[in-house]
């Protein structure tokens, strides 16, 4: 008797193209058995919510801008804001735990996720997974990609690249599962740069699912 197929949640913020690469290796066989069941979405108009539906994946719309968090709570309010902020990761806590999930893959999802968030996750022994477009220790946080780019143009490296991650409290620092370097061209525009960095984020998400999976079947 076969195992059941792995269940995989995919976190999002944006346009999806990364999920998009998860969905086509999932019809493709290439994402070693697994299905992505749910999608969820930390903004109401992310694009990556239209892949997911044609696709025929749930998706789930949790925004920090929401009534419920931050939109009858004034910037100037530091107490609310936090307060709201806190509830958002608990919030989104029980929703990852609330429906089976083997696997957390985090692509493209833009906000910090806090210990609320993840102590959580941890107890219950569900593993999640970064898409970061740098490589280990370097550039965490936003705008990686810029600034390794600017970095790569003064001369003060000459790689960069992508990496997937085990995710930990530590904003990007978690155990590398999968690294991909990409070579620094003295010249280069930014926006050609960020082409190369997403093409090989790519082939980087499912490589890196792929051994995270993997992982949880030994």
């Amino acid at each position: 008797m076969s195992a059941a197929p792995k269940k995989i949640t995919v976190l999002i913020s944006g346009s999806g193209t990364n999920l998009q690469a998860l969905i086509d290796a999932s019809q493709a066989g290439k994402l070693a058995g697994a299905q992505i069941t749910r999608v969820i979405s930390s903004s109401p108009t992310a694009y990556g919510l239209e892949r997911a539906a044609k696709a025929g994946i749930p998706t789930i719309i949790h925004s920090l801008q929401s009534e419920k968090y931050y939109a009858n709570v004034p910037k100037t309010d530091k107490a609310g804001r936090k307060q709201a902020r806190e509830q958002f990761n608990r919030d989104l806590a029980e929703i990852v735990l609330s429906s089976p999930t083997d696997l957390i893959v985090c692509a493209g999802w833009m906000l910090i996720l806090s210990p609320l968030f993840l102590e959580p996750l941890e107890k219950s022994g569900l593993p999640i997974i970064n898409l970061h477009p740098a490589l280990p220790g370097a550039f965490a946080g936003i705008n990686a990609i810029e600034r390794a780019w600017e970095a790569g143009q003064k001369g003060e490296i000459t790689k960069a690249g992508v990496m997937i991650h085990k995710v930990i409290i530590e904003v990007d620092e978690g155990e590398p599962l999968l690294v991909k370097e990409l070579e620094i061209k003295k010249d280069e525009t930014v926006e050609a740069y960020e082409q190369r960095v997403h093409d090989i984020e790519h082939i980087a998400i499912v490589e890196g699912t792929v051994k995270a999976l993997t992982e949880l079947c030994k």
